[in-house]
């Protein structure tokens, strides 16, 4: 049974483990590895309510944050009434499973719960797995933009090719 709910500060080691192998699975893949977040920002996250788990049985089985501004990656469309999915993780036991449609398909309902008109998210450099990924998860592929150096950003977006998706929940 699946079941989608929000991390609790007892979680916040296991979301970490998970981001270490992302990052470890990211760079086996030749991928742009994330930097490990920091877990004081981790619990704000999850005290803000942000930070969120797909429960399998009782185990977690992959995690993500949602935000609803963006505006270092996305500019001038920040300002258009959106939900942005963020490091988005998939526990290796549960890998190939397509996790990432239960979250997509979670992350709509909560959009337009919040009156949201689009989807969106991110992942820095050309994954070609990836991006047919989030396309056959209904998600239309945008643009590239590169970010440059910026303090508010991980160091995985500096000067790094950003691969921009979307999905428009009114059309």
């Amino acid at each position: 049974m699946i079941e989608i709910k929000n991390s609790e500060l007892n979680d916040v080691e296991n979301i970490l483990e998970f981001y270490r192998e992302a990052i470890a699975y990211q760079k086996k893949k030749n991928g742009i590895p994330w930097q490990i977040t920091e877990r004081s920002s981790i619990e704000k996250e999850v005290k803000e309510s942000r930070q969120y788990k797909l429960m399998v049985g009782n185990e977690i089985a992959c995690i993500w944050v949602v935000a609803f501004n963006d505006h270092e990656i996305w500019r001038d469309k920040d300002s258009e009434p959106s939900v942005y999915l963020h490091r988005i993780a998939t526990n290796p036991k549960f890998r190939g499973r397509n996790l990432v449609s239960e979250v997509i398909t979670w992350a709509k309902g909560f959009a337009l719960k919040n009156h949201k008109r689009y989807l969106r998210l991110d992942t820095a450099g050309i994954n070609p797995g990836l991006i047919t990924k989030y396309v056959q998860n209904g998600f239309k592929f945008i643009d590239t933009t590169e970010i440059g150096v910026s303090d508010s950003l991980p160091a995985h977006y500096h000067n790094a090719q950003i691969c921009l998706f979307e999905m428009n929940l009114h059309s």
